[in-house]
Order: structure tokens, then C-alpha cells, then sequence
């Protein structure tokens, strides 16, 4: 029984790092396509469109509802503790640095990263993409490349309306729902209110956005099995976006704060 479980264990970390490896071997090549802008300079405007502004209905509601928990959360725990008017500090860092900007790369990763490995593992299974490759086209360049750039692009400028959003729900319920002034709230926000805190969310937004095109992109063009793979691959994709995103939130908040 031990020799069967560490031959089980033994298989399952040869085959991660062999994901790990196929995983970077992609990163290299899409990096190099980038050299080939005629293929996709005029596909990139058009999933800007996609990964952005279709997105952004998702990413408004999630943001207003986000600021409204943290507002009337701050408040709870400071009331009788500490001046309430520091519920406008605690959450305007909250969002900032660490809510706003995870919190709308999960929500891009369920519906943009679910996407793009569905349609990339589509092509990959109908063999669209040997079709393209045989035509002279680099699948990379006309397939992965445009997504990057309008993934690396939009996700800081989702954040900043999910930031702005989130701050005006939490505004709105310390208002209504814990009897802050308006004042009061926004004496608090600019009290220990630093320009890094909006720019350390930037910061993370880009390198989500990297992430939730980059890794749905992999496990499409991995993609194996018919219709039952594509699922697979999808659901995949979105785990491992997931928990990227985690655990980069961790390492870039680890380095700039």
C-alpha cells in the first residue's frame, strides 16, 4: 500500500512539473510572438472589447456590493472601539490594495478565463488551429497574443471603475446604514490615503490580467478528448486561475507594501 501511494504521489509531481514546463515553454513563445504585431494589431481592439467592456455590467455590480460589505462589516468592528470615521480609512484600503482588484480578476477569471479555454479548446479539438498553422498562421499570434495584450490592458481599467464603484456603495451604506456624514467618511478616506495604495492595485490588476488570459490559453491549446475534454479544460482553467491569482496577490503585496 505504501509503495502504491508513493508511486501515486511520485506520478502526480512528475506530472505537474511537466505541466510547469509546457506552461513555460508557451510564456516564452507568446512573448516572442509579440514580435509579430501585422498578425494581431488588428485583433486586439476587438477582445478589448470582449474581456472589457462586456465585463464591466459584472464587475459594477460585484463592486458596489463588495463596498457595501466591507463599509457596513469596518463599521461593526469599530463601533465603541474607535472613532467611526475611520471606517472610510480601513475600507478605501481594503479596496484599494487587496479587495478590488482580486475580487474582479476572480469574477473575469469565471467568465472571460471559462471562455477562452472553451473557444481555444474547441479549435484545439475540431483542429481549427492545425488548419491555421498549416495556412502559414502562428496560432499564438493570432489566437493567444491578442487576448494577452487586452487582458493586460483592461484589468487595471476594470479595477479603477470596480475601485471607484466599490468605494461609492461603501460611502452610500456608512451614510444610510451606520450613521456616518458624508464628512465624516470621506475625512477618514483621505486621512491615510496614499497614491501607492491605487497604484500597488494596478500594479496587480496588470499581472491578473496576464494571468486569466495566459493560463485559459495553455489549457486550451492542451486540450485532449472531444467534448468531455473541453470541459475538463475549462474547469481547469478556472481553478488554476483562481488560486494564481491568490497566490500573486500574496507575492506582489509581499514585495510593494
Amino acid at each position: 500500500m505504501d509503495h502504491l501511494t508513493a508511486q501515486l504521489g511520485r506520478g502526480r509531481l512528475i506530472r505537474f512539473f511537466d505541466q510547469l514546463g509546457k506552461f513555460g515553454i508557451l510564456l516564452s513563445r507568446v512573448f516572442r510572438a509579440f514580435s509579430d504585431f501585422p498578425t494581431y494589431g488588428r485583433l486586439v481592439v476587438g477582445q478589448m472589447r470582449t474581456i472589457g467592456m462586456e465585463s464591466l455590467p459584472l464587475v459594477v455590480l460585484t463592486a458596489v456590493f463588495v463596498g457595501m460589505v466591507a463599509s457596513i462589516q469596518t463599521a461593526y468592528q469599530l463601533q465603541g472601539r474607535a472613532p467611526l470615521y475611520l471606517t472610510g480609512s480601513a475600507v478605501s484600503k481594503m479596496i484599494f490594495l487587496g479587495v478590488g482588484p482580486v475580487t474582479t480578476a476572480l469574477v473575469l477569471s469565471g467568465r472571460v478565463g471559462a471562455s477562452i479555454a472553451a473557444q481555444l479548446g474547441t479549435m484545439k479539438i475540431t483542429e481549427q488551429i492545425d488548419a491555421l498553422e498549416s495556412m502559414a498562421f502562428d496560432a499564438l499570434s493570432y489566437l493567444v497574443v491578442p487576448r494577452v495584450i487586452a487582458g493586460m490592458i483592461m484589468l487595471p481599467i476594470l479595477v479603477i471603475f470596480a475601485d471607484a464603484i466599490a468605494i461609492a456603495g461603501a460611502w452610500l451604506t456608512a451614510v444610510l446604514s451606520a450613521g456616518l456624514s458624508s464628512h465624516e467618511f470621506f475625512k477618514g478616506l483621505q486621512m491615510f490615503f496614499l497614491p501607492m495604495d491605487v497604484i500597488g492595485g494596478l500594479i496587480k490588476a496588470f499581472f491578473f490580467g496576464l494571468t486569466i488570459t495566459l493560463v485559459p490559453s495553455f489549457y486550451g491549446f492542451n486540450t485532449t478528448g472531444g467534448a468531455e475534454g473541453v470541459g475538463r479544460a475549462t474547469t481547469n482553467a478556472v481553478v488554476v486561475c483562481c488560486l494564481s491569482i491568490l497566490v500573486l496577490d500574496y507575492i506582489i503585496a509581499a514585495i510593494i507594501i
